[in-house]
C-alpha cells in the first residue's frame, strides 16, 4: 500500500494552492500569486487572509484556463508600503498554502456564540447587552452590523455563563427585543458553538443576506450585471469609492450566493475602485434572467454599503467589568446615537470596544454635544473619537473616462503567461506580450 500513500500525497500536493510572494518585480507593491488546481473557495480564502492582516489590495488579476487557476494580488500595508516583515510573509504563505486558513485563537475555546438578527432601532444593542448583564452573562467578544433597518450581531459568551443562565432562558428574553412590535420583522436568536463560525465578518454577511427584505427593490449605482452569452459568462462590474475590505465583501457575497469567479480585474486609483468579475453558477451556467441579475446587483450593493457609512468612530479602552457594555450603550441611546457597527473584545482584564455611530437616523450627523455627554459619562481619558469616512477622496469628475481611453488599470506589471494569455483572449488586456 506504500504506492497508494505516495499517490495520495501527490494528489494533496496538486490540490493545495501554491503561494509565491515577490517583492522584486513591482516597485510599489508586493505581489502575492496563488496557483491552484481547484477553484471553489480559493479566491475567497486568499482575500480573507489578506483582509484579516489589514492589508490593501491595490490591483488584482484573476484567471483560469478551465483546469488551472491563478490569482495575483498587488498588496501594500495601510501606509502604502511593501511587505517586509518576514513573519507576515510566512503567515500568508502558510495560511493560504496549507489550505487551513487562519488558525482559530485559543481564546475562542469554551465559548458560545449568540447569532442575533432583527429590525434595528435606536437602543436595541443597549437592550440586548442589558439583558445579558442582568443574566450574568459576560460578553467576551461581539460584532454587530446595522444596514437598511436590519441588525445582525454575533455575541461570544463563556460556556459556563450560558449553562448557568440556560440557552432557553436567554433566547426567551432576547427574542421579543429582536422582533420588536411586529412578528413580521423576522427577529431571531440562536446559540451555536464558537468553533462553528469560521469567520465573523462572513457570518455577518450571511445573516444580513438571509434576513434581507426580498421584496424591496432599490437602485444599485455601484454595481451592474450584464450577460456575455458568447462566452457563457455573466459580467459583474463594481465601481465605487475604495475602502478597506471592499474586495473581500464583494467576493464573499458572490461565493455565498454560489457563484464562481473565473476571470477578473481589480484596480484602484485616486480613491476609486473598479472591479470586474466574469462569473458562472457552480454548475457552470451563467445568469439567465433579469430578475436574477437584479438580485445579484442588490445583494452586492448591500454588501458594499454595510461598511461604507460615514459617522463617528468611538474607541473605548478601559478595565472590564460586569455591565460595562450595557452602561456604555445605554449612554449612546440616551444621547440619540445609533450604533451602526460594533467591535467588542476583551483581553485579560481590559476591554477594547469600538463603536461606529450616527444620529438617530442612519447617516444623520452626530451632534457634538452628544459626544461630549458620552465623554463625560465614560471618562475623557478612556474614549478616542474620530470622524469615520471610508472614502478618503474622490477622483475628479471625468477622470474615469480619461482612464478608460488611456487603458488605466489594464497595464499589467507582471503576471504569469497563463494569466496574460487568458485575460488577453477575453479582451481584458490589450496585449499578450
Amino acid at each position: 500500500m506504500e504506492w497508494l500513500n505516495e499517490y495520495e500525497k501527490l494528489v494533496i500536493r496538486m490540490d493545495t494552492p501554491k503561494v509565491v510572494i515577490d517583492n522584486a518585480v513591482c516597485p510599489t507593491a508586493t505581489l502575492v500569486q496563488v496557483d491552484s488546481a481547484r477553484k471553489r473557495g480559493v479566491l475567497l480564502e486568499a482575500v480573507q487572509v489578506l483582509a484579516d492582516l489589514d492589508l490593501s489590495i491595490n490591483k488584482a488579476y484573476i484567471s483560469s484556463d478551465g483546469r488551472w487557476f491563478m490569482d495575483v494580488f498587488h498588496v501594500t500595508d495601510r501606509l502604502g508600503r511593501k511587505l517586509t516583515d518576514d513573519s507576515v510573509i510566512t503567515y500568508i504563505q502558510q495560511s493560504i498554502g496549507t489550505w487551513n486558513g487562519p488558525s482559530k485563537p485559543a481564546a475562542l475555546e469554551g465559548l458560545t456564540v449568540l447569532e442575533l438578527t432583527g429590525a434595528d432601532r435606536t437602543g436595541l444593542i443597549s437592550e440586548v447587552f442589558a439583558v445579558l448583564a442582568d443574566m450574568s452573562c459576560s460578553v467576551v467578544d461581539a460584532r454587530a452590523w446595522s444596514h437598511r433597518g436590519r441588525l445582525a450581531c454575533l455575541v461570544y459568551l463563556r460556556d459556563e455563563d450560558v449553562v448557568a443562565a440556560s440557552v432557553e432562558r436567554i433566547e426567551a428574553r432576547l427574542a421579543p427585543l429582536l422582533r420588536g412590535d411586529s412578528e413580521a420583522s423576522g427577529g431571531a436568536v440562536a446559540a451555536v458553538p464558537a468553533g462553528s463560525i469560521a469567520h465573523a465578518d462572513r457570518r455577518l454577511h450571511q445573516l444580513m443576506y438571509a434576513s434581507r427584505d426580498k421584496e424591496r427593490a432599490f437602485p444599485t449605482p455601484w454595481v451592474s450585471v450584464e450577460s456575455w452569452a458568447e462566452r457563457g459568462y455573466s459580467v459583474v462590474t463594481v465601481q465605487c469609492p475604495d475602502r478597506p475590505k471592499l474586495l473581500y465583501d464583494v467576493v464573499c457575497t458572490l461565493t455565498d450566493m454560489d457563484y464562481l469567479v473565473f476571470h477578473g480585474t481589480i484596480d484602484t486609483n485616486a480613491g476609486q475602485a473598479r472591479q470586474e468579475f466574469y462569473i458562472r453558477h457552480a454548475d457552470g451556467s451563467p445568469i439567465r434572467s433579469e430578475a436574477e441579475m437584479q438580485r445579484v446587483s442588490q445583494c452586492l450593493q448591500d454588501a458594499i454599503e454595510r461598511r461604507s457609512f460615514e459617522g463617528v468612530r468611538l474607541e473605548l479602552c478601559t478595565p472590564d467589568r460586569p455591565g460595562l457594555l450595557s452602561d456604555v450603550t445605554r449612554t449612546f441611546r440616551e444621547n440619540g446615537l445609533l450604533v451602526a457597527q460594533a467591535e467588542v473584545s476583551t483581553k485579560g482584564d481590559m476591554a477594547t470596544n469600538v463603536f461606529y455611530v450616527t444620529g438617530t437616523t442612519a447617516g444623520q450627523a452626530v451632534q457634538q454635544n452628544a459626544i461630549e455627554a458620552v465623554r463625560e459619562k465614560v471618562g475623557v481619558d478612556c474614549l478616542v473619537v474620530e470622524e469615520h469616512r471610508p472614502q478618503l477622496y474622490q477622483k475628479a469628475r471625468g477622470q474615469d473616462d480619461r482612464d478608460d481611453r488611456n487603458g488605466a488599470g489594464i497595464g499589467l506589471f507582471y503576471l504569469g503567461n497563463l494569466v496574460k494569455r487568458n485575460l488577453y483572449n477575453l479582451g481584458l488586456i490589450k496585449s499578450c506580450s
